[in-house]
Protein backbone atom coordinates (compact mmCIF):
# COMPACT_ATOMS: atom_id res chain seq x y z
CA UNK A 1 0.00 0.00 0.00
CA UNK A 2 2.74 2.41 -1.04
CA UNK A 3 0.83 4.64 -3.40
CA UNK A 4 -1.73 7.32 -2.73
CA UNK A 5 -4.12 5.68 -5.20
CA UNK A 6 -4.01 2.48 -3.14
CA UNK A 7 -4.83 4.39 0.04
CA UNK A 8 -7.74 6.19 -1.65
CA UNK A 9 -9.06 2.83 -2.87
CA UNK A 10 -8.74 1.51 0.69
CA UNK A 11 -10.75 4.45 2.07
CA UNK A 12 -13.52 3.69 -0.42
CA UNK A 13 -13.55 -0.05 0.30
CA UNK A 14 -13.38 0.46 4.07
CA UNK A 15 -16.28 2.93 3.88
CA UNK A 16 -18.22 0.21 2.05
CA UNK A 17 -19.46 2.58 -0.64
CA UNK A 18 -19.23 2.83 -4.40
CA UNK A 19 -16.97 5.29 -6.15
CA UNK A 20 -20.04 7.24 -7.28
CA UNK A 21 -21.15 7.71 -3.67
CA UNK A 22 -17.59 8.64 -2.66
CA UNK A 23 -17.58 11.27 -5.42
CA UNK A 24 -20.94 12.65 -4.29
CA UNK A 25 -19.75 13.05 -0.69
CA UNK A 26 -16.70 14.95 -1.93
CA UNK A 27 -18.71 16.94 -4.49
CA UNK A 28 -16.47 15.87 -7.36
CA UNK A 29 -17.14 13.85 -10.50
CA UNK A 30 -17.10 10.08 -10.52
CA UNK A 31 -14.67 10.27 -13.44
CA UNK A 32 -12.22 12.21 -11.26
CA UNK A 33 -12.47 9.58 -8.51
CA UNK A 34 -11.81 6.86 -11.08
CA UNK A 35 -8.71 8.77 -12.19
CA UNK A 36 -7.52 9.07 -8.58
CA UNK A 37 -8.09 5.36 -8.00
CA UNK A 38 -6.18 4.50 -11.18
CA UNK A 39 -3.35 6.86 -10.31
CA UNK A 40 -3.76 8.93 -13.49
CA UNK A 41 -4.66 12.07 -11.50
CA UNK A 42 -3.46 13.41 -8.18
CA UNK A 43 -5.81 14.95 -5.59
CA UNK A 44 -5.47 18.59 -4.66
CA UNK A 45 -4.79 19.58 -1.06
CA UNK A 46 -8.48 20.49 -0.82
CA UNK A 47 -9.58 17.04 -2.05
CA UNK A 48 -7.26 15.40 0.49
CA UNK A 49 -8.69 17.61 3.24
CA UNK A 50 -12.24 16.74 2.12
CA UNK A 51 -11.51 13.00 2.18
CA UNK A 52 -10.05 13.31 5.67
CA UNK A 53 -12.98 15.37 6.94
CA UNK A 54 -15.76 13.28 5.37
CA UNK A 55 -14.34 9.88 6.25
CA UNK A 56 -12.35 10.56 9.44
CA UNK A 57 -9.07 9.67 7.75
CA UNK A 58 -5.70 10.60 9.21
CA UNK A 59 -4.13 13.05 6.73
CA UNK A 60 -0.58 11.82 7.37
CA UNK A 61 -1.65 8.26 6.56
CA UNK A 62 -3.48 9.35 3.40
CA UNK A 63 -0.51 11.36 2.12
CA UNK A 64 2.35 9.05 3.18
CA UNK A 65 0.98 5.75 4.46
CA UNK A 66 2.45 6.44 7.90
CA UNK A 67 0.43 6.08 11.08
CA UNK A 68 -3.12 4.86 11.53
CA UNK A 69 -5.70 5.06 8.77
CA UNK A 70 -8.29 6.82 10.91
CA UNK A 71 -8.06 9.71 13.34
CA UNK A 72 -8.88 8.93 16.93
CA UNK A 73 -12.41 10.12 17.66
CA UNK A 74 -13.34 12.17 20.66
CA UNK A 75 -16.23 11.04 22.82
CA UNK A 76 -18.25 14.00 21.49
CA UNK A 77 -17.61 12.95 17.89
CA UNK A 78 -18.66 9.37 18.60
CA UNK A 79 -21.88 10.56 20.25
CA UNK A 80 -22.62 12.99 17.44
CA UNK A 81 -22.09 10.31 14.79
CA UNK A 82 -24.31 7.91 16.71
CA UNK A 83 -27.16 10.42 16.87
CA UNK A 84 -26.77 11.21 13.17
CA UNK A 85 -27.11 7.48 12.41
CA UNK A 86 -30.15 7.11 14.69
CA UNK A 87 -31.87 10.12 13.13
CA UNK A 88 -31.26 8.87 9.60
CA UNK A 89 -31.95 5.21 10.36
CA UNK A 90 -35.33 3.57 10.16
CA UNK A 91 -34.95 1.63 13.42
CA UNK A 92 -37.95 2.98 15.27
CA UNK A 93 -36.97 1.36 18.58
CA UNK A 94 -33.68 3.27 18.73
CA UNK A 95 -35.45 6.53 17.93
CA UNK A 96 -38.08 5.96 20.65
CA UNK A 97 -35.44 4.90 23.18
CA UNK A 98 -33.32 8.02 22.55
CA UNK A 99 -36.46 10.13 22.77
CA UNK A 100 -37.26 8.68 26.21
CA UNK A 101 -33.67 9.23 27.38
CA UNK A 102 -33.81 12.85 26.26
CA UNK A 103 -36.70 13.52 28.65
CA UNK A 104 -35.16 11.98 31.79
CA UNK A 105 -34.80 14.20 34.82
CA UNK A 106 -31.52 14.64 36.72
CA UNK A 107 -32.85 12.32 39.46
CA UNK A 108 -33.70 9.64 36.90
CA UNK A 109 -30.17 9.89 35.42
CA UNK A 110 -28.68 9.49 38.90
CA UNK A 111 -30.83 6.39 39.45
CA UNK A 112 -29.64 4.89 36.15
CA UNK A 113 -26.03 5.66 37.08
CA UNK A 114 -26.48 3.97 40.46
CA UNK A 115 -28.01 0.91 38.81
CA UNK A 116 -25.15 0.74 36.29
CA UNK A 117 -22.60 0.90 39.11
CA UNK A 118 -24.38 -1.92 40.96
CA UNK A 119 -24.45 -3.98 37.79
CA UNK A 120 -20.73 -3.39 37.25
CA UNK A 121 -19.99 -4.43 40.84
CA UNK A 122 -22.16 -7.52 40.45
CA UNK A 123 -20.39 -8.63 37.29
CA UNK A 124 -16.95 -8.30 38.89
CA UNK A 125 -17.89 -10.28 42.00
CA UNK A 126 -16.45 -13.70 42.54
CA UNK A 127 -19.12 -16.31 41.66
CA UNK A 128 -18.37 -18.07 44.96
CA UNK A 129 -19.58 -14.95 46.86
CA UNK A 130 -23.22 -15.68 45.93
Amino acid sequence: MNELKDRINKVISTAGIKKTDFAKKLKVSQAFISQLCAGTSQPSDRTIADICREFGVNELWLRTGEGEMFRAKTRETEISEYFERVLSDTDEFQRRFISVLSRLSADEWRLIESMAQKLAEETTKNPEDN
